[in-house]
C-alpha cells in the first residue's frame, strides 16, 4: 500500500507532479497504442473486403464452369406428372402415358396367437437367396422384431385380428417390402431354408392374403405409333426419359401428358446478376472505407479525415483489376452490349432488360461473354482472397504481425514506466525526508540562537 507524501515538508502536490511526469513519459507508449487501434481497424476492414472478394471468387468460379449457363426449365401438362431439371438438360418435348405406378409387396399371415413352432423364419427375396431368421421366441412381437432388424429388406407389423372361440386375442403379421418395384418381391416360409415349400409358405397358407404385389412403374412413349415404347422403373421416378430431366408419376392415366423442356432465361439472368451484385458489393465496401468524412466538435471546429483504405495501393490495385475484368471488351464487344454496364462513376451495374434482349437475339454469344467475364473475375478475386497466398490475406497477416509486435513494445513500456514511476516516488520521498530533516535542524538552530540571545541579555 502506497503512502501519500503530499505536503509533508515541501507543501508540494507530489502525487499530481508524478502523474504529470508519467503522462509525459507515457507519450511514446500512447503513440504505440494509437497505432494498434488504427491497425486493428484496418485489419477488420480488410477482413470484410476479403470475405466479399472470396464470395465474388466463388460466384465467378461457379459461373465460369462449362455448362453453368446451360439452364433449363421443364413443364408438364398434368399435375399427376411432375418434372425436375438437372445438369445436362436440353430443349425438347415428349408425350408420355403412365400405364402403372410402382408399388411394394404387402401380404398378411393368417390370424394366430403365436408363431407356430419351429420359430425359425426363412425369407427369400427376388434374388432367390434364402435368409434364415431366428427370433428370441414364438411371440409375434419377437418375430416382428427379428424380421425388422434383419437384412431381408422386409418389415413386419403385428395387427389385431379379433379373438378365437375361447376368447384368446388373435393377430396377423403384415409383411411389407421396404422398397418398390418388381425386384422387391419376396416369400416368407415358416421353418428353415432347407424345408421351404408351398406348404409352409406363410403368404399362401389358409387365411393369409396378398394385399399388393410388387411391380414397376411403367410409361409408354409415342403410344399408338409404330415407335411405341414402354419404359419401366422400380420407383415412380424416371431419370432417363430425357437428358437431365427426371419425371415422377403420381397417378395412372391413359391420355398423353406433354413434357416440355426449354432454356430458362430467367435463371441465366439470375446467375449473371448475382455475379454483378458480388462485384458491386465489394466496390461498395471499398468506397465506404475510402470516403472522406467531416466531423464537427462541440466548439464548432470541423475535422476532415479519409477512410482507412484511402491511399492503400493494394486495395486500389484489386479494385482496378476487378473493374478491368468486368468491363474489358470481349471479341471487340463491350460487356455493356449484354447489360453488364460500366457507369460514369466507375461501378458495374446490371441491366436486366438489355441482358434479356441480347440473350434472345444471340444466346450463344451472350452466354459465352458472361463466362469469359466470370473467368476473368474469378482469376482476379481468387488472387486477392485466396486463404493461403491472396493479396488481401497476406496484407491481413502482415498487419496482424505488426499488431503483435506493437503489443510486445507496449508491454515493454509497461515495465519501463512502472520502474520510472517507482524511481520518481523514491526521489520525491527522499526529498521530503531531506526537507524534513533540514527543517528540524533549522528549528534546533533557531532555538539555540534564541537561548544564547537570552543569556547575553541577562548578564
Amino acid at each position: 500500500m502506497g503512502i501519500s507524501l503530499d505536503g509533508l515538508s515541501s507543501g508540494l502536490d507530489t502525487t499530481s507532479l508524478i502523474t504529470q511526469l508519467m503522462t509525459a513519459e507515457a507519450a511514446p507508449q500512447n503513440l504505440l497504442k494509437t497505432q494498434v487501434t488504427t491497425s486493428n481497424t484496418m485489419i477488420s476492414a480488410l477482413q470484410g473486403l476479403n470475405t466479399r472478394m472470396a464470395t465474388l471468387a466463388d460466384s465467378a468460379t461457379a459461373a465460369a464452369k462449362v455448362g453453368s449457363l446451360d439452364l433449363y426449365s421443364a413443364t408438364s401438362s398434368s399435375p399427376a406428372l411432375t418434372v425436375a431439371v438437372a445438369t445436362g438438360a436440353s430443349a425438347g418435348e415428349l408425350q408420355v402415358v403412365v400405364s402403372a405406378l410402382a408399388q411394394s409387396q404387402v401380404g398378411v399371415s393368417a390370424a394366430m396367437a403365436a408363431w407356430p413352432s419351429p420359430s425359425t423364419i426363412t425369407i427369400v427375396g427376388h434374388s432367390g437367396t434364402p435368409l434364415e431368421i431366428t427370433p428370441a421366441s414364438n411371440s409375434l412381437d419377437d418375430v416382428a422384431s427379428a424380421i425388422n432388424s434383419s437384412t431381408a429388406g422386409v418389415t413386419a407389423t403385428k395387427v389385431a385380428s379379433g379373438v378365437d372361440g375361447s376368447g384368446t386375442k388373435l393377430y396377423r403379421l403384415q409383411f411389407s417390402s421396404k422398397t418398390t418395384g418388381a425386384d422387391s418381391s419376396f416369400r416368407v416360409y415358416q421353418g428353415a431354408a432347407a424345408d421351404r415349400s408351398d406348404a409352409n409358405d406363410v403368404l399362401m397358407a389358409l387365411g393369409s392374403a396378398m394385399i399388393k404385389t410388387a411391380q414397376n412403374a411403367s410409361v409408354t412413349l409415342w403410344k399408338g405409333t409404330s415407335a411405341e415404347q414402354v419404359i419401366t422403373s422400380a420407383t415412380n421416378t424416371f431419370t432417363d426419359l430425357l437428358p437431365g430431366v427426371s419425371v415422377t408419376a403420381s397417378a395412372v392415366f391413359t391420355d398423353p401428358v406433354t413434357i416440355a423442356v426449354s432454356r430458362d432465361d430467367t435463371k441465366i439472368s439470375a446467375v449473371t446478376k448475382g455475379l454483378v451484385d458480388s462485384i458491386s458489393s465489394a466496390f461498395v465496401l471499398i468506397a465506404a472505407q475510402t470516403a472522406v468524412s467531416t466531423t464537427t466538435d462541440a466548439s464548432g471546429k470541423s475535422t476532415t479525415s479519409a477512410g482507412i483504405f484511402a491511399g492503400d495501393s493494394n486495395i486500389r490495385d484489386i479494385r482496378q483489376k476487378t473493374l478491368d475484368a468486368a468491363s474489358a471488351p470481349i471479341n471487340g464487344h463491350s460487356p455493356s452490349e449484354y447489360g453488364i454496364v460500366l457507369t460514369r462513376t466507375g461501378t458495374i451495374t446490371f441491366d436486366p432488360d438489355k441482358f434479356a434482349a441480347a440473350l434472345v437475339a444471340d444466346p450463344t454469344t451472350v452466354m459465352a461473354a458472361v463466362q469469359t467475364i466470370a473467368t476473368r473475375i474469378a482469376t482476379v478475386a481468387t488472387a486477392a482472397s485466396d486463404k493461403y497466398d491472396g493479396a488481401l490475406t497476406n496484407q491481413i497477416r502482415g498487419d496482424q504481425s505488426q499488431v503483435k509486435n506493437l503489443g510486445d513494445q507496449i508491454s515493454a513500456w509497461d515495465v519501463r514506466l512502472a520502474s520510472r514511476k517507482s524511481t520518481l516516488q523514491r526521489t520525491y520521498s527522499a526529498m521530503e525526508v531531506l526537507l524534513s530533516n533540514m527543517k528540524a535542524q533549522s528549528a534546533a538552530l533557531t532555538s539555540q540562537l534564541s537561548s544564547l540571545s537570552t543569556s547575553t541579555t541577562t548578564r
